[in-house]
């Protein structure tokens, strides 16, 4: 054996090493993190020292781990776009030679790999665990709550097995296409996964729009709004009379007519939310009320028009260049070229732009009506809502590249598994999802900032009452409050 071939042997070895570390560090960041997010969202009450407190540990250490795999899809892109701009700006610095292609290649494969694990074994697994007790007959514990889960697995594997077999031969009755269904690794596990990560990017274009509508009122919450034509003293004055007034019900200091305990108690609490509110709106500065709240909605507004705008391009790019398409462009790899027109500024936009489509993915999902009471709460959230608030963010962050790269928001190639998806090289999918994205993002925004004045013409010709779906909502406010008031405030 020559000394050079041993020599390369050992550099590769070291290679391998010193990627395989920094990968372990990078995650176990993220586990830390996502640990104690999930701690700050857990029941404290499902904390017993008993089979079950070990069985929600299990749950919770499997649902950090998929939390710590959404995290690390999130970064992929972003982490992949800016080292592909710091080689491009020190190709020979001593500094940065741990970060090379293999080294994004490998974390595109572990991602890869981490989130089909997450999403068909881990998650299932926690679920059934979470929620078996052992078959009828064995003895009681962890062993046979363990036992239970595992057969649960495997028919649930079955059952998908044959959805998916069936669906094969629905769509594309070729007898070698149903053949290969029985190679499990090579081509089912990843047509399964471009099935999911399809559903995923539906969901994010049914997410997307509404949560970067959605933003804009998120924001206006948090931030201090400017102070025009309004009385914040009188305003207080008339809350605090109004909490007087329920407190003295509450004490039955006034007993002539009788309230429920419960709703006198929740009118307290809206009450004080209220008047917290208005007290900080008071105490807010000059220069918060009135610089700050427009600054961010004008960097709102600017991020969505920037998102329509690259959508739009990349709409008329598809339609012109077949090399635009995700599946059919091949850059010429990491650290050779940039893949944007601007160099590193454009780079961070696009990496500004998508943690701002996650973000507003992630509103969007939880303001939707079927998943309205899906939304975690502080030290009031049981396991079996982490477990699915879990798979989501790893259904949204697992798509979040290919919707990155579908849309045109990013000229980075798809790599790994995730480049691999057969609809990606469809034409009318990709033209249809860029359309959709695109209207339903301009249709969101027009009825966010035309709501007020389609309300005020509804009122001036007299049809705010043929409005049914607001009707109960209008009911519910023009009824009085316990202290005898109607609620005009």
């Amino acid at each position: 054996m020559d000394a050079d071939e041993v020599s390369i042997r050992e550099q590769n070895f070291h290679s391998q090493v010193r990627e395989y570390t920094i990968c372990f560090l990078l995650f176990a960041i993220l586990y830390i993190v996502s640990y104690f997010i999930i701690r700050r969202y857990k029941r404290k009450g499902d904390e017993q020292e008993d089979e079950d407190a070990i069985v929600n540990r299990i749950s919770l250490f499997l649902s950090t781990f998929t939390l710590a795999v959404s995290a690390g899809a999130v970064l992929l892109l972003p982490f992949s776009i800016i080292s592909n701009e710091i080689l491009l700006s020190f190709p020979h610095s001593y500094y940065i030679q741990w970060l090379n292609g293999s080294l994004i290649h490998g974390l595109w494969n572990l991602a890869s790999l981490f989130s089909n694990l997450c999403l068909f074994v881990l998650m299932p697994f926690a679920f059934f665990f979470l929620e078996s007790e052992g078959f009828a007959g064995l003895k009681k514990g962890i062993k046979a709550r363990i036992l239970e889960t595992v057969v649960m697995l495997i028919l649930l594997a079955l059952l998908i097995f044959g959805i998916v077999w069936v669906a094969s031969a629905l769509i594309d009755n070729d007898a070698a296409s149903m053949e290969s269904l029985y190679d499990l690794w090579e081509f089912y596990l990843p047509y399964l996964y471009s099935c999911i990560s399809l559903m995923g990017c539906l969901l994010l274009l049914l997410c997307t729009p509404m949560g970067l509508s959605r933003m804009f009122t998120v924001m206006g919450q948090m931030l201090v709004k400017p102070t025009i034509l309004e009385d914040l003293d009188e305003q207080i004055y008339i809350i605090t009379l109004e909490e007087e007034a329920i407190m003295r019900r509450l004490n039955g200091i006034s007993s002539s007519v009788e309230y429920n305990p419960k709703q006198l108690e929740q009118e307290l609490n809206n009450v004080k939310r209220m008047k917290t509110k208005l007290e900080r709106r008071k105490k807010a500065s000059a220069w918060e009320r009135n610089l700050v709240y427009p600054t961010v909605m004008i960097l709102l507004l600017t991020k969505t028009a920037i998102s329509v705008l690259l959508v739009a391009c990349n709409i008329l790019c598809l339609l012109v260049d077949e090399t635009a398409m995700p599946k059919g462009s091949r850059g010429p790899g990491i650290g050779n070229a940039s893949l944007s027109t601007f160099g590193f500024v454009g780079a961070a936009l696009e990496i500004i732009l998508i943690f701002y489509l996650m973000v507003s993915s992630v509103v969007g999902f939880y303001s939707l009506r079927f998943f309205g009471d899906f939304t975690p709460r502080k030290d009031d959230t049981t396991m079996t809502k982490i477990i699915g608030n879990c798979v989501s963010i790893l259904v949204l962050s697992s798509a979040l590249p290919v919707m990155s790269r579908t849309l045109g928001i990013t000229r980075f190639d798809l790599l790994g598994d995730f480049g691999r998806f057969n609809w990606l090289g469809n034409f009318y999918i990709v033209l249809s999802y860029n359309l959709l994205f695109a209207i339903l993002t301009t249709l969101s925004l027009v009825r966010k900032f035309t709501s007020a004045v389609r309300e005020e013409l509804l009122k001036a010709l007299g049809l705010d009452k043929l409005h049914l779906s607001h009707n109960a909502r209008d009911s519910e406010t023009a009824k009085p409050s316990v202290n005898g008031h109607q609620k005009t405030l």
